[in-house]
């Protein structure tokens, strides 16, 4: 017998049993996932000699551990022996519902976006590759701990083996994963600190553009808030004495999966993962729950340096020193017509971070927490917590740096961090604003410890939320005061989402599941408390013979007749909306007014009630006519147009008026929307169509056994193809869930199919 891999399949590995004298010479990459099993064991047959087990033997050993249960709504249960086999599952599960998905989440983080969609995304590249150093992140892997690396092994595998099982699969770069890359994408936030960097100001630093070419505007409309709700309801106000969580991430429709991962080391963890992490981001396991918000704890600090060049380099100031800036050659590949070109940029560090803009003599660096190992460990340990206690040992890593984070427990904990990397600082220098790098004062000090950020454990309220708002209406009167801690703490305001979540918690007992879900849906936009009282007096203050007295009249009555609840039959809700979105143009349209705003420091919310104030029954106006040329009549319901519709599995979804969608009653979060749904018109649509807010949504009780709902944005699936692309839309679009099945005897009686990896 004679075993001789050609040099194409010496490469990946993969072992070719050769047999001349029998015509035979048979290659892996032409057999399907069956075929290759058997086939691997014809190879061990015809060995006679013992040899070293081939990586694709490795893999199927592995894959033979683990299974993969898919319930009724496509779910995956991966369950595997040990953490590593269930992560080895996890990734590969993952892999099925939306491959494309992983490996855009790994080129945006490891900076080589453009390499997929060409040049306009180098820019983008280069933000990502002033922090992330591949030979940095390598040497990191290389003293991870052993369990940590275990993980981080099992991640790649589970994807190689996808690849390798499904050969239809073409990835638009990476055809393998190597460990090391899961520690660049650590931490699961929608937007990490490092797209912290404005874009248009890195352009005109390293490209050389001036700023006033990058500045055109598209659409004056500032986009959607970002962030989620958090609530979290202690014993005391719970019908069955229970703690309860809500879970209520708001990012991009489809950005995370739903998915419950187990093994027999601890690991039981159920919620929504981003797409190619092997932690489960927002989610709870049968003791311990936790939802993140955006934190507006100062986590990130820009220095002004004074540059000097010198015939060696270029210096910067630094006390009565001159320090050479740290200077480094970036290459960074991108798509063209004529295939793979590249770009070199030369860049430049401080010891404070990467210069990230500025001219002349002044240039600017951004310092912010850069530690994907600890953040690594910290975002896969606290999904084994078991209790209260051992959450906060998670949190010691300090690593978690743009979020805050709702928690409740089993024994009836429940918990509100605020935060989780905040330096101490010299709180006489203003740190919302650039600070003088060549002042040693301005250095960042060790961490805020735990017990030194706001925090609320076991409020007598008996409830607590978070909406990306301010820490000091956490429980409402009684929560933690402003002038306790220094100013950096938290920079967020007061939203409209976090006065409704206090209206909806506060002084209500007994609590269920369902009762939750009513609260988190609560349709009430309190923005418009704010915006109609001055379009109403100023319309009230008309003469008689005013003709928009008589032009406004109708829809005036409309507005002031309306309760201010966002449903899908509702010809006010519509009204409203569009009115309210000319006067966000209008207030956003004037650079002049807008830096008026920020100058005196008054809050975004304050500014569009002034702006209304100034134009509101003008925008009246534009908002009826809007409607009657994009409807027939101002009188149209909300439902009608406000839609969810899914097309297709791209990444930025298409529309069109034309192909089926479905109403949706619920509003963006700026006019206070606690089931926030973000949407807009997309190439020339004229109805509005989501793409943002609720994503994963899910309530959890803890007792005996944890109990939970839940419903995914469309569906599991990435697949057009699969029922499960779109069978959780009616649901989504109404505010209801349907069961999470978490235990092994309720999952097998909804199971679609259990298999192995590769089967």
């Amino acid at each position: 017998m004679l075993c001789c891999p050609p040099p194409a399949l010496q490469v990946l590995a993969l072992p070719l049993c050769c047999r001349p004298e029998l015509g035979i010479r048979l290659s892996l990459i032409s057999l399907g996932a069956f075929d290759a099993v058997f086939f691997l064991f014809l190879v061990a047959a015809c060995d006679s000699e013992p040899r070293e087990q081939t990586e694709l033997e490795r893999w199927q050993a592995m894959a033979e551990r683990v299974s993969i249960t898919r319930d009724k709504w496509g779910i995956p249960h991966v369950y595997g022996p040990t953490d590593a086999d269930a992560v080895f599952g996890m990734l590969y599960a993952q892999a099925e519902d939306d491959f494309n998905r992983i490996e855009m989440n790994f080129l945006t983080a490891m900076g080589r976006a453009a390499e997929a969609e060409g040049e306009g995304k180098l820019y983008q590249d280069l933000r990502m590759r002033l922090f992330i150093d591949p030979d940095v992140i390598k040497a990191e892997y290389a003293s991870s701990p052993d369990w940590l690396k275990a993980l981080m092994n099992a991640w790649a595998d589970g994807l190689n083996y996808y690849l390798a099982t499904h050969p239809e699969v073409r990835p638009k770069v990476l055809t393998r994963f190597e460990p090391w890359m899961a520690l660049t994408f650590s931490e699961g936030s929608i937007g990490g600190d490092i797209e912290r960097v404005n874009l248009r100001r890195l352009e005109a630093f390293y490209g050389g553009t001036p700023v006033d070419m990058l500045a055109a505007r598209v659409d004056v409309l500032p986009p959607e808030p970002r962030g989620s709700n958090g609530f979290a309801i202690a014993p005391a106000n719970s019908a069955s004495g229970n703690a309860l969580l809500l879970i209520n991430p708001h990012t991009s429709f489809y950005f995370r999966a739903e998915m419950h991962v187990r093994s027999d080391e601890g690991l039981n963890a159920y919620g929504a993962v981003t797409w190619g992490q092997f932690f489960i981001y927002q989610g709870f396991n049968e003791n311990t729950g936790w939802m993140h918000t955006s934190s507006g704890a100062d986590t990130i600090d820009w220095y002004d340096e004074s540059i000097l060049r010198k015939d060696d380099g270029v210096y910067y100031r630094y006390g009565s020193e001159e320090l050479k800036l740290k200077e480094s050659d970036i290459t960074l590949a991108y798509k063209s017509d004529k295939g793979m070109a590249e770009r070199t940029v030369r860049v430049y560090h401080s010891h404070h971070g990467p210069i990230i803009a500025g001219e002349g003599g002044a240039w600017q660096s951004i310092r912010l927490m850069n530690e994907p190992k600890k953040a690594l460990m910290q975002s896969y340990l606290r999904t084994k917590s078991a209790d209260y206690a051992g959450y906060v040992e998670s949190m010691r890593y300090h690593t978690n740096s743009s979020n805050n984070t709702v928690f409740a427990d089993s024994s009836g904990n429940i918990a509100y961090f605020h935060g989780n990397h905040i330096p101490k600082r010299d709180t006489s220098f203003d740190w919302s604003k650039p600070v003088d790098g060549s002042n040693p004062a301005t250095e960042w000090g060790e961490l805020h410890t735990l017990e030194e950020t706001v925090g609320v454990l076991n409020p007598a309220t008996g409830w607590l939320q978070n909406t990306n708002n301010t820490p000091y209406s956490v429980i409402g009167a009684t929560s933690p005061k402003a002038e306790d801690f220094p100013p950096y703490m938290a920079t967020f305001p007061e939203n409209y989402r976090g006065i409704n979540a206090v209206k909806v918690l506060e002084g209500k007992k007994g609590f269920t599941l369902d009762s939750l879900i009513a609260a988190a849906y609560d349709p009430y936009l309190a923005a418009f408390d704010d915006l109609l009282p001055p379009l109403l007096s100023d319309y009230d203050a008309l003469g008689a013979s005013d003709p928009t007295r008589n032009a406004l009249a109708d829809q005036i009555e409309t507005l002031r007749t309306w309760n201010r609840r966002s449903t899908k039959d509702s010809a006010a809700t519509t009204l409203a909306i569009y009115w309210g979105r000319d006067i966000w143009r209008t207030a956003f349209g004037d650079d002049v007014a807008v830096a008026d705003y920020r100058a005196r420091g008054i809050t975004r919310d304050a500014y569009i009630a002034e702006t209304a104030g100034r134009v509101g029954l003008a925008a009246l106006a534009r908002a009826t006519e809007k409607l009657v040329a994009d409807f027939g009549a101002w009188q149209t319901p909300w439902g009608e147009v406000n839609r969810f519709q899914r097309l297709t599995g791209d990444i930025v979804q298409p529309f069109d008026d034309s192909a089926p969608s479905v109403p949706v009653g619920f509003a963006s979060s700026r006019w206070g929307s606690l089931a926030a749904y973000g949407q807009r018109t997309f190439n020339d649509t004229k109805k509005i169509y989501g793409t943002r807010g609720n994503s994963f949504v899910a309530v959890v009780e803890f007792g005996e056994r944890v109990k939970a709902k839940a419903v995914t944005a469309g569906g599991q699936s990435g697949d057009p193809a699969s029922k499960h692309f779109d069978d959780q839309i009616e649901l989504y679009a109404s505010g209801q869930m349907r069961p999470v099945y978490f235990y092994p005897e309720d999952i097998k009686a909804v199971a679609e199919r259990t298999y192995h990896p590769g089967q």
